[in-house]
């Protein structure tokens, strides 16, 4: 039984299973997106989400510790440069996994995992389809409009609210009839 396990030892050992996943990462912070199996992509986003988390602190410690990760020195390079800007304001969730078909060989479910602040096409219709919806108020021009009609329907109210007691009235003196 495996009560508790939280990493997926995907068919492997401890020490394979580690340096695939540098390999992994190293291929991801270079290339932006990766496809792979859908257990590999999803042990990778748990791998790399705190080292890119890491890079956003450039400091020497944070340097080595991510360097013991990936022992590549030209990504870490990369990511403290470039993703780790680009990514500054954004407070996790920085892959995106997108799955596949299923590969022809072995019929093993295929994943395609990206950094999210690299996909132009997937963001740019995400950007414009927020716009469209934040945009619900009025205009600037009909809001100022909108207090001096506010002020004409309440001058409008003011009289009929004087005749409406009159109406009041004329029931009570007929019902007294």
């Amino acid at each position: 039984m495996r009560h508790g396990r939280k990493v997926n030892h995907l068919g492997r050992t401890d020490s394979h299973r580690k340096a695939m996943l540098a390999n992994m990462a190293s291929s991801l912070i270079k290339h932006k997106r990766i496809s792979t199996t859908l257990a590999k992509a999803k042990a990778l986003r748990m791998y790399v989400e705190p080292i890119i988390t890491k890079s956003k602190t450039d400091t020497t410690h944070s340097r080595r510790i991510v360097f013991g990760y990936l022992q590549d020195k030209e990504t870490v390079t990369e990511l403290f440069r470039d993703i780790a800007a680009k990514v500054a304001n954004r407070p996790g969730g920085y892959t995106r996994i997108i799955k596949l078909n299923n590969r022809l060989g072995d019929n093993a479910e295929m994943a395609l995992i990206e950094l999210v602040d690299y996909n132009e096409v997937y963001g740019k219709e995400v950007a414009t389809e927020e716009k469209k919806t934040t945009r619900r108020g009025r205009s600037k021009a009909k809001k100022s409009d909108a207090p001096a009609a506010k002020t004409e329907e309440v001058a409008e109210a003011a009289p009929a609210a004087e005749e409406a007691p009159e109406i009041t009235e004329e029931k009570a003196e007929d019902k007294g009839e």
